[in-house]
């Protein structure tokens, strides 16, 4: 008799851990898939933010704000539901473009043994955008 609650135990005891890894897996995978989604979608709207005329005045890059908050909203509202996430812009800089984009996710809460717990991921990205101009080829 006294096997089989030992049993027992470590039966509870397996599904308490599976519980808690699915549990942390699923809050890690969403921190990776927000990151690149956010690193992606700065670096898209950065080029759909690039002031051409300016560009073709004065052959220096130059991105509108108000265009790149935009055009971030947009195609990261595409991706995502807005109910758990926040978004900060820092540091748009419009030359040389320079923007700094913090977005901050609500997890659902979880509780556990009577304990209400909830993970909140804060993702930070800094992103500049170069322009890659080939040297001249010389006469020689």
């Amino acid at each position: 008799m006294k096997e089989t609650y030992w049993g027992y135990w470590i039966i509870m005891l397996g599904v308490f851990v599976v519980v808690i890894m699915m549990l942390i897996s699923s809050v890690t995978t969403q921190n990776t898939q927000d990151y690149y989604l956010i690193k992606e979608v700065t670096e898209a709207a950065m080029v759909d933010a690039v002031n051409y005329g300016y560009y073709r005045k004065y052959g220096e890059l130059k991105i509108d704000r108000e265009k790149f908050i935009e055009s971030f909203i947009r195609r990261f509202a595409e991706n995502v539901s807005f109910n758990t996430y926040e978004i900060s812009f820092y540091d748009i800089y419009e030359a040389p473009p320079k923007v700094s984009v913090k977005v901050s996710s609500k997890s659902k809460s979880f509780t556990i043994a009577g304990d209400q717990t909830s993970f909140d991921i804060v993702n930070k990205v800094d992103a500049i955008l170069e322009l890659m101009v080939p040297e001249k080829a010389s006469d020689n």
